[in-house]
């Protein structure tokens, strides 16, 4: 079962006993390779020892000295981080859906804002130093309100809006509702 404390060394024991031996042979694995980058030390452990992707990077990131993959205790503590702008931008994205949806919960995943219901994640964004993604989960949210993203960047699963945008409530629910429809709500 996956780790939700952050502690990347929650995946050790799994480690061991999925591969028999002890984590100091996999640091010791890991320090002949200090001088290699993120990604051929991910595909040596994965190639060459059948790590997954997520005790891989565990590993990985645990040796480059991140002992946690939570870097944000939660929403206020990410927006305390960006751009005061883009800041205002994403509380006012959060308020507009939640007054719409009170059950759905703000949360940090993947280290970044995230609205979620009990049954699944609904709708994340990201700040960028020049525009905010929206991240609707689910398959059909962004086909869904394409008629509504003219003149915005779409890309193949998010959008991107100014990090002063003007809150587009309709955007918002088109999406977020398509998410909820999947999840079984019957929503206006």
């Amino acid at each position: 079962m996956a780790s939700t404390s952050g502690d990347r060394t929650a995946y050790f024991p799994a480690i061991e006993r999925k591969h028999g031996q002890p984590m100091a042979h996999w640091f010791d694995l890991m320090s002949e390779r200090g001088d290699q980058g993120y990604n051929e030390q991910l595909a040596f452990l994965m190639e060459e020892h059948g790590f997954s992707r997520t005790h891989a990077n565990a590993l990985v990131m645990y040796c480059r000295g991140s002992s946690s993959s939570k870097r944000f205790a939660d929403v206020d503590d990410y927006l305390g981080q960006v751009d005061p702008t883009a800041a205002e931008t994403v509380r006012t994205i959060l308020a507009t859906i939640i007054e719409a949806h009170p059950d759905l919960e703000p949360v940090v995943a993947w280290n970044h804002p995230m609205l979620r219901r009990s049954d699944g994640y609904v709708i994340g964004v990201s700040v960028a130093s020049r525009h905010i993604l929206l991240g609707p989960w689910g398959d059909g949210a962004l086909d869904v309100a394409r008629p509504l993203l003219d003149g915005y960047r779409v890309n193949k699963k998010t959008v991107q809006v100014p990090v002063d945008w003007e809150v587009d409530r309709q955007i918002l629910l088109a999406m977020v509702e398509c998410r909820l429809a999947e999840l079984g709500d019957d929503v206006p």
